[in-house]
């Protein structure tokens, strides 16, 4: 799989890396060449893109049931669990 980090919803992939690369570098070509047909505006490189806060996680049914009984427990929904889950996890990996 290939994205680019200026382009959130510019992903691709390949049955090889080269081929990713490949891929990749096409959806890119395509994904500027729509947002110019628009009148959008394009990512400066290294300007990180916009996010939406917003992304789709498949789990494993043992870790949904896991994080539905955890949530509960808390007296939260599933999104705050796992949003201070995450954040929790991001700053000991950051070091902060």
């Amino acid at each position: 799989m290939i994205s680019f980090t200026d382009f959130s919803e510019c992903i691709s992939d390949g049955e090889t890396i080269a081929e990713a690369i490949q891929n990749g570098m096409d959806a890119l070509a395509e994904t500027i060449s729509a947002l110019e047909s628009l009148n959008l505006a394009v990512p400066e490189p290294g300007s990180g893109g916009s996010y939406s806060g917003k992304f789709i996680q498949r789990v494993p049914k043992s870790i949904h049931a896991r994080l539905a009984l955890r949530a509960r427990q808390e007296g939260v929904s599933m999104n705050t669990l796992v949003t201070s889950i995450l954040a929790e996890n991001l700053g000991r990996r950051e070091g902060v």
